[in-house]
């Protein structure tokens, strides 16, 4: 718990000048507050009765003038601390916001294969609003609510010490209440926090596969399972409510006991002569001076249970410590040649017992190309995911140009490889943004000469704007082929010495699979490629065909020697044919 608060406390760091004079404001709203009943206790008990008519409307008037000044003081410390304190609550949120973004960036496939997209924005989103409220109110009620109740504490026993231990007899109790509200308000939050991440999560499903929903006319079944998880979250929030409910009306009711305790009691003392009409009157101004900073702290109490209950959910995923990093002593992987190797390498996912394939032993000369056959799940993708360390081995070792690739850097090891995928992932914006992202850097003219080599630039000059032409998220506004060809032209940008291919050309029409697969093989020219097969017609030329089954590498050679042998690779070629 030590750390976490230190953690916390470590994001007013860079606004500790901002977060003094918000102190300071609130210190100072909180004692002018205090001034107001005693300046009318002044006039009642002592300018009324002991000056003249015109000293004391003369007095009256310069109490007036001053308590026009403190009004102008306050008003000036409440507006520093709506806006400026807000203020430094955003910049601590827009911190908080960039470390949870840049540690979602370290995070590897494993820790993403478990998780919902929407529930993950959540915690970038809705979680750290409740935080920025926390940072910002939460120091400052604490200085104000603490200056009124101890400043109106010792004022009142000035004035009269058995009136005010009646009025504190009631706070014991208004705080057990609070206390004990505590938990339930806690579980109650963190619940619609839960909930509402999972409605988040399920909008993203939703609207990411919109095409599939329409295409199997299931609108309504989204709309039904969508009503039911919104359903639990009014669920869950009305059970919040009943408790804030609680929570506010056993306040009021706290209140109006202790209001009507100063009246009786002070009406009591004054048929007794213990106490004058004035300092009574005194006494019912100091009540909501009291009761005021009660209200804040216990306020706090669910304002803190919001903010923490969010904080630890960005503590959770900041806790997260990636599963693949650098290792200490790690070196950028320099002058590449393309050599790669698979020593006795195993490989099963985390959580699971079994391999996913084991042994793996394989030279790759640089300039290979390296095609990789098999059935489903015999773990062609996941093989070639070990190569830029998105998946660890669980066994053995995979070396480029003879090193480790643990011991170099991951940036290093991941910018000399080049990855075109059979799911295309294009971001929104234009064509030119789309192929720069293979090097960020790159003039316009690298970008069209990219394009060209991909066999791009043609389609792109007829797009409306050319370069500039604005695709939709993912790259709606173009075909299967377009898309692969933009991904092409990112890869011959960032220009690496290694190039995998997984099923590149499976999903599209045989004229697309054409225009692609020459644009692969002269992304492929003098490059190490593997290149993972759906159609086995697209890998006759391959120098080396690799075919994985269950229990490893099954077979090994060219297209015509592999038929030849009437193995596994044989029957899948029929079997190809034949479809």
């Amino acid at each position: 718990m030590s750390r976490k608060l230190k953690k916390f406390f470590s994001y007013y760091k860079p606004y500790k000048g901002l977060f003094f004079a918000d102190m300071v404001c609130a210190l100072g709203a909180a004692a002018i507050s205090l001034v107001y009943p005693l300046i009318v206790r002044y006039i009642t008990n002592d300018i009324l009765i002991n000056y003249e008519i015109s000293e004391a409307v003369r007095i009256i008037l310069l109490l007036t003038l001053v308590m026009l000044g403190l009004a102008l003081l306050e008003l000036f410390c409440n507006f520093f601390i709506s806006y400026q304190g807000h203020v430094m609550g955003a910049k601590m949120e827009y911190d908080m916001r960039n470390d949870i973004f840049e540690h979602f960036q370290k995070l590897s496939f494993n820790f993403y294969d478990n998780q919902k997209t929407g529930q993950l924005m959540s915690r970038v989103t809705n979680d750290l609003f409740e935080i920025t409220e926390l940072c910002h109110h939460g120091p400052e009620d604490i200085v104000i609510s603490i200056i009124k109740f101890v400043g109106a504490f010792i004022i009142l026993v000035g004035i009269n010490l058995p009136l005010t231990l009646l009025l504190f007899l009631f706070l014991p109790f208004m705080f057990l209440f609070a206390w004990k509200m505590r938990t339930k308000m806690n579980k109650a939050f963190r619940r619609n926090r839960e909930r509402i991440a999972e409605i988040n999560a399920q909008i993203e499903d939703n609207l990411s596969g919109i095409r599939v929903v329409k295409s199997f006319a299931n609108e309504d079944m989204e709309i039904e399972k969508f009503r039911q998880g919104n359903g639990n979250f009014v669920e869950s929030k009305r059970k919040a409510y009943w408790q804030m409910a609680t929570f506010h009306s056993g306040l009021g009711l706290f209140t109006n006991l202790i209001s009507a305790g100063v009246v009786v009691g002070g009406s009591l003392m004054i048929t007794g002569e213990i106490i004058q009409l004035s300092d009574l009157l005194t006494f019912l101004l100091y009540v909501n001076s009291i009761i005021e900073p009660v209200r804040k702290l216990i306020n706090f109490t669910e304002q803190f249970q919001n903010g923490i209950t969010g904080f630890d959910r960005f503590m959770e995923i900041m806790d997260t410590e990636p599963d693949i990093q650098d290792t200490k002593g790690a070196k950028a992987l320099k002058n590449v040649k393309g050599d790669i190797g698979f020593h006795q390498v195993a490989f099963r996912y985390d959580g699971t017992k079994g391999d996913v394939f084991c042994n793996i032993s394989l030279e790759v000369q640089a300039g290979d190309y390296m095609a990789l056959v098999g059935s489903s799940g015999v773990g062609k993708t996941t093989l070639c995911s070990l190569i830029p360390r998105f998946y660890e081995v669980s066994e053995g070792s995979i070396t480029i140009d003879g090193t480790d690739i643990r011991d170099v850097t991951l940036r290093s090891l991941r910018s000399n490889i080049g990855i075109v995928q059979q799911d295309v992932y294009l971001f929104t914006g234009s064509v030119a943004e789309n192929i720069r992202y293979g090097r960020p850097d790159a003039s316009m003219e690298e970008i069209v000469e990219a394009a060209k080599n991909a066999n791009a630039h043609e389609f792109i000059m007829e797009l409306p704007d050319g370069y500039n032409t604005y695709i939709g998220q993912r790259g709606v506004k173009l075909s299967g082929g377009q898309k692969q060809r933009l991904s092409i032209a990112r890869v011959f940008l960032k220009n690496p010495p290694i190039l995998i291919f997984d099923e590149a050309t499976s999903a599209l029409d045989n004229e697309s699979e054409k225009v692609v697969q020459e644009s692969l093989e002269t992304l492929a020219k003098n490059r190490t490629t593997f290149v993972i097969a759906h159609r086995l017609t697209t890998i006759r030329n391959a120098k080396n065909i690799l075919v994985l089954s269950e229990d490893g590498i099954a077979e090994r050679g060219t297209h015509e020697e592999l038929l030849a042998k009437g193995g596994i690779y044989a029957g899948l070629y029929k079997m190809h044919e034949e479809t």
